[in-house]
């Protein structure tokens, strides 16, 4: 098995300290950074995953996972923030932003771990695919293309983050049926990984959003959840 690659992002050397040795122990080769600008240097080298701090000079967390999206090569990679900000409306800019998770400090290294391998256990490499799940999804001039995390509306891309994508595209695997909400959340954010409420109605309407003249395709099913409608 292929020794997975975390970057840990903290201006704490301590907290680096730690966390570097209790993931080496769990069997991750593991890289650091300080501050956010050398957290955007390391990431082009292509880590499996990223704890990222959110309180850091230079550059704070949020800002770092902006970039991150932006670029081809770094917009997939998971980020799990690592803050001691406790506020929910924090919670929710991080997840909104394309974060996977969000564990507050002091961090319990128990749970830390677990989140970390379910974080890792969502991206799946193509060998392990089927060909069904790398097959782009064509709605009309609508185009999903799972393998690139694309999205194209008259051959026009749409620039959707991770987690938008996945929600739309879980939404359009499974279209003209209802998708409950607690499904949703589970398939996209993971079982064991608590995501506040109003994160996927967030996500729907910024989906919506972007979808232009495909946004009623996207029902509501008042206390249910949702449904991608296939045909006009």
């Amino acid at each position: 098995m292929t020794t997975k690659k975390i970057l840990v992002v903290d201006d704490e050397q301590d907290i680096l300290d730690l966390l570097t040795y209790n993931l080496a122990k769990a069997g991750f080769a593991v890289s650091t950074a300080s501050n956010g600008k050398e957290a955007l240097e390391r990431a082009e080298a292509a880590p499996d995953l990223i704890l990222l701090d959110v309180m850091m000079p230079k550059m704070d967390g949020f800002e770092v996972v902006k970039e991150l999206k932006r670029a081809t090569a770094t917009k997939n990679i998971p980020v799990i923030f690592l803050t001691a900000k406790g506020m929910e409306v924090d919670e929710v800019v991080g997840l909104e932003l394309g974060a996977d998770d969000y564990i507050l400090k002091p961090i319990s290294m128990t749970k830390l771990l677990a989140r970390v391998k379910t974080a890792l256990r969502r991206q799946p490499s193509d060998s392990t695919r089927t060909p069904s799940e790398l097959d782009s999804i064509v709605i009309d001039t609508l185009e999903i293309d799972p393998k690139q995390y694309r999205v194209r509306i008259d051959g026009k891309p749409i620039d959707f983050p991770k987690k938008e994508f996945e929600t739309l595209l879980y939404l359009t695997r499974h279209r003209d049926n209802v998708v409950t909400r607690d499904k949703l959340l589970s398939a996209v954010w993971g079982e064991n990984v608590v995501v506040v409420d109003r994160t996927i109605d967030v996500h729907i309407r910024k989906i919506r959003e972007k979808l232009g003249a495909y946004a009623d395709h996207i029902e509501t099913v008042k206390g249910v959840g949702y449904r991608f409608r296939g045909e006009e």
